[in-house]
């Protein structure tokens, strides 16, 4: 096959500044595209402001021949989110990428975690991610093409002492799954990136420290990248979907549900048909993904809809 371009594409990268967001804008500049390199520039708990890993990346991507301006607005904010988008039209004239990978994190879980904890992470990660893609949604629109690649983590999956971060990360996942719907018949694609990298966000504090354990570890940021890359791009063939990716593999990671258990008898079930039939409800076997919450809700109430034993014909 051809290889991938963005010639004539913008692509906008929030926490871009350094790992894994950096490696995401080297490579789509590197293919051709025009990058918006977006990082407030704090540390990974969200402390502070610096400008330089923003500047270093875009002045990285221009000596290589390349285009990129920088960009340091927190798209925490509502003003922040349409800032950053407002920056690629300024620069470019128009937008056709957006890779949420801005993110924090601040180790703690129940029961010492505080409510400020957790407003933080849905914050940068969940609003983040909702403020960049509904500022850039009418452009999408109005050209009838988009792709946006929004960032989760394996720790949804259930970490001790990160219960924020799972649980925001969590909530971009749902933000896809419906933004999906809504931007499929005008050509918009969202889809969903589970990194796996050792970066200061996987708990090497020290910047240079976390890229020479990369190496050693074959975890580098870069082995994100190409996945993000392919979504991002006009001949990506999924929407509303998650990918694992890092150390040299790529893999899918998806929402089922069970055929579960069906009562059958008269009135409502009781707890005891749930307990004795708990084995049924949680077996595997002919497991199903559903596309979305309609084609869940036909799978799951489509016994409803059938015939009854010894019921009339009409």
């Amino acid at each position: 096959m051809s290889e991938l371009s963005f010639e004539g594409r913008v692509a906008v990268v929030t926490g871009a500044g350094r790992g894994i967001g950096r490696a995401h804008a080297r490579l789509l500049a590197e293919r051709g595209a025009r990058v918006v390199v977006n990082d407030l520039g704090g540390s990974m708990e969200g402390e502070g402001v610096d400008a330089g890993p923003a500047r270093s990346v875009a002045d990285a991507i221009v000596a290589a021949g390349g285009e990129a301006v920088v960009d340091h607005h927190d798209v925490s904010t509502e003003a922040g989110g349409k800032a950053v988008i407002d920056t690629a039209l300024d620069a470019f004239g128009r937008v056709d990428i957006l890779i949420n990978n801005a993110g924090i994190i601040q180790w703690a879980g129940l029961p010492e975690i505080g409510l400020d904890n957790l407003e933080r992470h849905l914050a940068v990660h969940l609003l983040g991610s909702f403020n960049t893609t509904r500022a850039a949604w009418p452009h999408f629109l109005e050209q009838g093409y988009g792709r946006v690649v929004l960032t989760t983590s394996a720790g949804l999956f259930g970490t001790d002492n990160n219960l924020s971060y799972a649980a925001a990360k969590g909530g971009v996942i749902g933000l896809a799954r419906s933004a999906k719907l809504a931007g499929a018949p005008h050509g918009i694609k969202v889809n969903v990136i589970a990194p796996a990298a050792l970066t200061r966000m996987g708990g090497i504090a020290d910047e240079a420290a976390a890229e020479v354990a990369a190496q050693q570890a074959g975890m580098t940021s870069e082995a994100v990248s190409p996945i993000v890359a392919y979504l991002a791009h006009e001949s990506c063939p999924v929407n509303g979907e998650v990918y694992a990716a890092g150390a040299g593999r790529f893999a899918r990671i998806f929402l089922a549900s069970t055929p579960g258990y069906v009562y059958e008898g008269d009135g409502v079930a009781g707890v005891e048909d749930v307990v004795n039939n708990w084995d049924a409800i949680n077996d595997e076997k002919g497991y199903y993904v559903p596309a979305d919450l309609m084609a869940w809700t036909g799978a799951f109430l489509g016994h409803q809809f059938k015939e009854k034993p010894g019921a009339a014909a009409s």
